[in-house]
């Protein structure tokens, strides 16, 4: 089962540059739905264009930029818009950008449903664009954009031009001298669309020579270089029949790059936007520039992100660098960043900090604002906010960290096994443990806080009020969907802590000798969790009006509490006797 939190960025740019008052509306309406988080505000009075920069959970971006789509309609007059860049309307583009744990795909969809809403309720007709597009050619934003916003009547008559969706009052219109409502005069027509995830990245060059930057820039971007006759980079650029110059590719592909020369830092650089991750990721790119810049005797000293970047991207290059060093991936998040940031050379010219760099971080941050987390105290706190006499955390918040820390101890045996001296041939083979015990232990640390959080629910479903019959029912149906949920949490705990098990015995079995007690701990330590889980799921089953619900969680209670007993005695014989051979 996965527990990847969904995360999406969205990118709207609305037709007003100028006007902070106006701007200032739009962006509090975004910063109005509770776990959205504003990261940018970008006004131009040149293109009187503002990009602002939103992330959150689908639903909740989804909402913000319907809300911001709509304010924008109602404070800017496209009629009396006047800037340097193509428009269309009050809100010109919107696209939504999968960040974590949702595919470009399922941003599609959200954004057709998105555009269709904002038809619908606001009375903005909308393109779909990019991966949002129903038909090739509506692709490309180009094509939506057509003719600007003075194309407006044009596009709103003619079939074929016709935006995706319509306010309700303009179907089925096809007469080129229709009245428009005056409304849709003012706000113009909307693109909506999904693309994946772009990165701003420079890579800094021991070299002050932009034409040599360029060289590498041509070198790797995907559009490469015009060839030229004779192989010479002075001859004749070799054209089609149609005059179009032949190219010869780069290597990386999604790629675009130029080389240019920073006052600032002395220094000439390698700017690429990465338009795809998963066509070119991150480190793939540095490790490319790298190779490139050392045939042309350049070295590349360091890398500078402009702007955000998705966790993924750092710790996909952290784990490159691991696995070349031949080392485990199987550690902490906080230290494969680490790795990621020296190895290329993050904080070169600055100090990189991912609190403030990684999406996820910066909405983490935002939303503990509101509270902290139990798995974020220290154990000092944790147990003595345990001790107090409130009734939670409790026994089912202590055994899902119980489990956590048996994760932890297994995933320890396997990194001290992939560094054993002698060993390097098996250090995959360990470090694929580590990398299962380091998910186990991260979903197990967040079993800590959801079996609280479960518990206080059921206490806020006690308090909700009785006067009449009504009030009744719906506070028996709060106390009972409550219970439920209170009680498939300590299930999952326990078919979570489960599966340490699995790397506690093979880490007793094949890790490191010296450290075989440790997997015995950890073995001893999911027993607890699960034995303990256990508890919790009868008490709150026992609470539940469905009485067959409530037998057949205590029969998985049982069947999985047996089974940690069996594996753990198991493991316990393996490691007594390692510890006497």
């Amino acid at each position: 089962m996965s527990h990847k939190r969904q995360i999406i960025e969205c990118v709207p740019n609305f037709s007003e540059g100028r006007n902070m008052s106006v701007i200032k509306q739009i962006t509090d309406e975004i910063e109005s739905v509770s776990g959205v988080k504003l990261l940018d505000v970008d006004p131009g009075e040149a293109t009187n264009r503002t990009v602002v920069t939103f992330v959150g959970s689908p639903e909740d971006v989804t909402e913000a930029a319907f809300r911001a789509v709509r304010c924008a309609a109602q404070l800017i007059d496209m009629r009396q818009h006047h800037g340097a860049h193509p428009r269309m309307g009050a809100t010109d583009v919107l696209p939504l950008i999968p960040v974590s744990g949702i595919t470009l795909e399922e941003c599609a969809a959200l954004a057709r449903q998105l555009a269709d809403r904002i038809a619908r309720e606001a009375g903005i007709p909308c393109y779909c664009y990019e991966a949002a597009a129903f038909t090739e050619e509506r692709k490309n934003l180009a094509v939506c954009r057509q003719g600007e916003y003075e194309a407006l009547q044009e596009k709103l008559t003619t079939p074929g031009k016709q935006p995706d969706f319509m306010p309700e009052e303009l179907n089925n219109i096809t007469d080129p001298q229709s009245s428009i409502p005056e409304q849709i005069l003012k706000s113009g027509c909307t693109a909506v669309g999904a693309r994946d995830f772009l990165i701003a990245v420079n890579f800094n060059l021991n070299t002050t020579s932009t034409r040599r930057a360029n060289a590498i820039a041509f070198d790797v971007r995907e559009k490469g270089r015009p060839m030229r006759e004779g192989g010479s980079i002075t001859g004749k650029i070799m054209r089609y029949a149609s005059g179009e110059p032949i190219m010869q590719p780069g290597t990386l592909k999604a790629t675009k790059a130029i080389g240019w020369y920073i006052d600032e830092y002395g220094i000439a650089q390698v700017s690429m936007n990465i338009t795809n991750l998963n066509v070119t990721p991150l480190h793939k790119a540095f490790d490319e520039v790298c190779r490139c810049a050392h045939n042309r005797g350049l070295r590349v000293t360091g890398t500078e992100i402009v702007g955000l970047v998705p966790k993924k991207a750092i710790l996909d290059a952290g784990c490159y660098f691991l696995a070349k060093q031949q080392r485990s991936t199987g550690i902490p998040e906080a230290d494969i960043i680490k790795i990621a940031i020296k190895s290329m050379g993050l904080d070169d010219l600055k100090p990189f900090n991912p609190r403030e760099k990684v999406i996820e971080y910066m909405l983490d941050d935002a939303q503990q604002n509101a509270g902290t987390r139990l798995a974020d105290l220290t154990i000092k706190a944790f147990a003595e906010e345990t001790s107090r006499e409130s009734p939670a955390p409790g026994g089912g918040t202590i055994a899902a960290y119980m489990g956590a820390l048996g994760a932890a101890l297994g995933t320890m045996v396997a990194n001290l096994s992939s560094h054993k001296a002698g060993w390097d041939d098996r250090w995959h083979h360990f470090s694929s443990w580590a990398e299962k015990g380091q998910q186990l232990m991260t979903r197990l640390l967040q079993l800590v806080d959801e079996d609280t959080q479960a518990f206080n629910a059921i206490m806020a479903a006690f308090g909700l009020p009785k006067a009449t019959e009504a009030d009744r029912k719906q506070r028996a149906a709060a106390i009972e969907a409550a219970t439920l949920h209170a009680t498939e949490i300590p299930l999952e705990t326990m078919n979570t802590a489960l599966q340490a098990f699995d790397i506690c015995k093979a880490m007793a079995s094949e890790g490191n000798p010296n450290s075989v007690s440790d997997a015995g701990v950890g073995a001893l330590a999911a027993r607890a969790a699960v034995l303990g889980a256990a508890l919790n799921v009868k008490i709150n089953a026992s609470a539940l009006s469905d009485k067959a619900a409530a037998k057949n969680f205590i029969e998985q209670a049982d069947a999985l509490a047996a089974k940690a007993d069996a594996e753990e005695k198991a493991i316990m014989e393996i490691v007594e006797n390692k510890i006497t051979e």
